[in-house]
């Protein structure tokens, strides 16, 4: 197992991108004066609308966004109150950018879940520091939730952020009436792995395998984790079958290619994996468990069928 302080250095290195600054207003003008300032330094993203500004936020994962009160459709309040009850966007620092100064609206903005409250006209100067000033903040609470909820040996999230991003997204698929794909993954024969080769090359293993799975998982709200031991669990949200059954193909063959020699496995001369997907789009008077104890199910019968092998099953 590497020490936790090396993988505390994997956390601390700072992104390579610039960082993502969403602008919402309905004035153009207002949208390239504030462009203008933030350009050289942020990615910006760009929305005029509130139905917009929700669906730029979800694709585009911004860091911090900054947001205008009035606007045609959603005004700013509803659009922050949505963003706050979505597990893919709840963590997004809202400033918001307003000709408003009354007290009674500003305290409107913060209840809404914004951190902060700049009037117009802006000042550059300010501005600039107020959003550099929450970005640092959004990096040092992303660092810590990671600290809390990676597994040190595979650098992968672990079983509490599965159990919890498993109830977040559940609810989200139950909102939007879009299916949510689970595939639950087994090393095969790993008990022999670490029988012949020692428990070290065993650790090493799942630390290449953690990485290939994850690899296969392409699009942003896609996550792999330690599900315990050597299970990995891969949660898809706005998934279905098709997808998912696309995903899990992808992570049998990563890992085949690893090309890990296991002479003590019965199936394969390397590493291999076994599958079990699962698919619903949740109703209202279930939970994720029966997703859970579905996608169990077919991993139970992908190894009682000879393992090296994906199964799956809708519920419906």
């Amino acid at each position: 197992m590497l020490p936790v302080d090396a993988a505390l250095a994997d956390l601390l290195k700072e992104p390579e991108r610039k960082p993502r600054l969403l602008v919402v207003d309905d004035q153009p003008t207002n949208i390239q004066v504030l462009y203008r300032v933030f350009a050289d330094d942020y990615q910006v993203f760009m929305a005029t609308s509130g139905t917009q500004a929700l669906q730029t936020a979800r694709q585009e994962s911004p860091d911090v966004i900054l947001l205008d009160v009035m606007m045609p459709d959603l005004d700013g309040y509803e659009v922050c109150r949505q963003l706050k009850q979505d597990s893919a966007t709840r963590d997004i620092p809202v400033l918001f950018v307003t000709a408003h100064h009354e007290a009674q609206e500003e305290t409107r903005g913060l209840d809404a879940g914004a951190v902060d409250f700049i009037t117009k006209p802006i000042n550059p100067a300010v501005v600039r520091a107020r959003v550099r000033t929450h970005l640092t903040l959004k990096r040092q609470t992303d660092l810590l939730k990671r600290l809390v909820f990676i597994d040190a040996l595979t650098h992968v999230f672990n079983r509490r952020y599965f159990d919890e991003r498993l109830s977040d997204e559940w609810g989200r698929a139950q909102r939007t009436g879009k299916p949510l794909s689970l595939i639950l993954i087994d090393v095969d024969f790993f008990k022999q792995y670490n029988d012949v080769h020692g428990h070290q090359r065993g650790d090493e293993a799942l630390r290449q395998v953690a990485h290939a799975l994850t690899a296969t998982a392409l699009r942003p709200g896609d996550v792999v984790c330690r599900y315990g031991g050597e299970e990995f669990a891969c949660l898809l949200p706005d998934t279905d079958l098709d997808g998912a059954w696309q995903v899990a193909q992808r992570m049998k063959l990563a890992v085949r290619e690893l090309a890990i020699a296991h002479p003590a496995s019965t199936v394969a001369e390397v590493l291999t994996i076994s599958a079990g997907l699962a698919v619903r789009t949740p109703s209202s008077r279930e939970d994720a468990a029966a997703l859970l104890a579905l996608a169990d199910a077919q991993l139970y019968r992908a190894k009682a069928e000879g393992r090296a092998r994906a199964c799956h099953a809708v519920l419906g």
